[in-house]
């Protein structure tokens, strides 16, 4: 196999990638951790300091069973892009992912992926925004998508039975193929938006030649509460959402709903997930216009306080049986709870990790271009989102006040056990 890629690689890095820290296919693209491992190797950012890692609560460990950034407390800033591969050539694919899983490690200790000021004759290795910020508690998630699969790389009897291409569910028809899909998908979540987008910025740039984005999405203002240590966050339309959201410190409900088990016919997915993204906007303008009871019968919960309807706390469980004096239902049989409600969808649940965005204005509407980013992690598409979707899309009063813009699908592998370890290693033997 040609070793042009791992070449043009070390060239694009500016010397980065040293001749240890590059191996050939296999174990491609670790030169960055151990080029910025120690001051030695890293330099120094200009102004002469020298880059120390993050300490304390602002960093969330890289390395474990799973990725982090599923079950990892939400953070507060989102900035999520999907990538399709150019290359057909194996070997590049994996130097890119080895390249990626090394600069990740390094991001998430608040370290640069190499100096700032490595060459004043050579582009800086790493893009610099983000000195001097710390980790501000950022995890990178990777995971792959149905194209990852095809007949490029002979990876085709590796493809999960739970990566089924999503079925056209009722409300796609709004859906804009430059939003959707792609072979990769990175996640990257902090406390501060600089720190996120500073991982696609520089994933985007390792992967010249192998790969280009295929579509973006920033995301403020997490919409569902992932602890019990956090409070419910509201949406763009006022109402708290994910009240129900399975919790990290659930992991009973991350074993049964979450991570992928011995259920797989793909050994390769234990301890990963899949992830479903939808880019769902809110028409804005309209909902202002709805009087308060209507807004509450749409959601099924009291908007000021998120209590159900007929409840009196936002996490009493709601009473879908519950009717009023005239006998009709308390919670609508077409309220937003009631639909989503495990007790409706055969118990099933998903993990919700939303975020609230806003792209300026329609420039076809003239209006807001503004709603949720929806992600959602599950054990298999097929049994949660696909039929949870297909009764929501089908009956809830909320559609008459979004639109489905942008769908994507992803199997997310376990996390990464040490240094040189990367996002689908077992695939390529």
């Amino acid at each position: 196999m040609s070793e042009k890629p791992v070449t043009s690689r070390r060239k694009l890095l500016g010397g980065a990638l040293t001749a240890t820290g590059v191996v050939a296919a296999g174990g491609a693209g670790f030169g960055i951790a151990r080029a910025t491992g120690s001051t030695a190797s890293s330099g120094t950012p200009t102004g002469g300091a020298t880059p120390t890692a993050a300490q304390g609560s602002d960093r969330v460990p890289f390395f474990g069973p799973h990725q982090a950034g599923i079950a990892t407390p939400a953070q507060d800033r989102l900035a999520f892009a999907a990538f399709d591969i150019t290359s057909t050539d194996a070997q590049a694919v994996q130097v890119m992912l080895g390249t990626w899983a090394a600069a990740a490690e390094q991001m998430t200790k608040g370290l640069p992926i190499g100096p700032v000021d490595n060459s004043p004759s050579a582009p800086p290795i790493d893009t610099g925004e983000a000195a001097g910020l710390g980790a501000a508690g950022l995890t990178v998630t990777v995971g792959f998508g149905p194209g990852f699969f095809d007949d490029r790389f002979g990876l085709a009897r590796f493809r999960p039975a739970a990566l089924a291409d999503l079925p056209t569910l009722p409300g796609d028809g709004s859906l804009d193929p430059a939003r959707s899909g792609g072979d990769l998908c990175v996640q990257a979540c902090a406390d501060d938006p600089t720190v996120a987008f500073h991982v696609i910025r520089n994933f985007a740039r390792l992967a010249r030649g192998t790969a280009v984005m295929k579509w973006s999405q920033l995301g403020f203002g997490r919409t569902s509460s992932t602890s019990t240590q956090q409070q419910t966050e509201r949406n763009l339309l006022g109402f708290k959402d994910g009240t129900r959201n399975i919790k990290a410190e659930s992991t009973a409900d991350l074993d049964d709903y979450v991570w992928v088990g011995g259920e797989t016919d793909q050994s390769w997915m234990k301890g990963g997930s899949y992830l479903v993204a939808r880019r769902i906007s809110m028409l804005i303008e309209s909902w202002d216009t709805d009087y308060l009871t209507d807004q509450e019968n749409v959601f099924g919960r009291y908007k000021t306080s998120g209590a159900p309807l007929g409840g009196k706390n936002e996490f009493d469980t709601p009473d879908l049986a519950a009717k009023d004096h005239h006998g009709n239902p308390v919670i609508p049989l077409n309220a937003h709870i009631r639909l989503a409600a495990p007790e409706t969808n055969n118990g099933q649940k998903i993990l919700r990790r939303g975020y609230s965005y806003t792209d300026g204005i329609d420039p076809t509407t003239g209006l807001l271009d503004a709603g949720l980013f929806f992600i959602a992690y599950q054990k298999d598409p097929r049994k949660q989102f696909v039929p949870i979707q297909t009764r929501l899309g089908q009956q809830d009063n909320l559609n008459e006040y979004i639109r489905h813009t942008g769908s994507a699908l992803f199997a997310v592998p376990p996390g990464l056990a040490a240094a040189g370890d990367w996002w689908g290693k077992p695939l390529f033997g």
